[in-house]
């Protein structure tokens, strides 16, 4: 009885580490977004399906008290390819922006506190149907914050690989490395495929986000 009412425990460092490493999705099916006719044409394939997987990027900050302009990138995922959205051209951010404040499609990913908080302020628009993915480790009894690395291991029992390089990277870079593409695109469709698995499992009862 006891046992039945402990948390689950999370996978420790070392034990992922020794995972076999998760799939990604490749650059073949991920496309770079920095035009208004580009933006345009990756919102109608978007528009098709109910649920993202998203994530943001930001230009690191070094020194103490700078406050960070970004997003410079919006990373939206659906199962067969993502979309990393360069937020430069003025025509481009703003169909970003729409993507996100539309309502009816769920935007899953994890941590998004800050990046709704950046969102607002530089495309000056409320994401709407957010679900941070942690609340539905927390419905199933984990009480540590879950991110992408952990909630990888839990499910598929993989290592899900992130780049510190590419991490502290200058994402207002205009020409992205394929390192920082690969990174930022598998943020956004990891999460998706955590959604997903989380709802084949029926962690959760509904699609809709407890919260925007």
């Amino acid at each position: 009885m006891l046992a039945s009412m402990q948390s689950p425990t999370m996978p420790a460092p070392e034990e992922i580490a020794l995972l076999e490493p998760f799939e990604r999705i490749g650059l073949d099916r991920i496309e770079i977004v920095a035009s208004v006719t580009h933006a345009e044409a990756a919102a109608a394939a978007l528009a098709r399906e109910p649920v993202w997987g998203f994530d943001t990027e930001s230009r690191p900050t070094f020194v103490a008290g700078e406050a960070s302009d970004g997003p410079h990138t919006v990373q939206l995922a659906t199962l067969d390819r993502a979309y990393v959205f360069q937020l430069h051209d003025p025509g481009c951010r703003a169909i970003a922006g729409a993507l996100l404040a539309r309502t009816g499609i769920v935007k899953a990913g994890f941590g998004l506190h800050d990046d709704k908080r950046r969102i607002t302020h530089k495309l000056g628009v409320e994401p709407q149907d957010v679900l941070d993915l942690d609340t539905l480790f927390r419905q199933r009894g984990y009480r540590r914050q879950m991110g992408i690395k952990a909630a990888v291991a839990v499910l598929f029992e993989r290592r899900y690989l992130k780049s510190k390089r590419a991490a502290t990277s200058n994402w207002a870079n205009r020409q992205l490395t394929q390192q920082q593409v690969l990174y930022a695109a598998n943020d956004a469709w990891a999460a998706l495929r955590v959604y997903q698995a989380l709802a084949v499992t029926g962690s959760f009862s509904s699609a809709a986000p407890a919260g925007r």
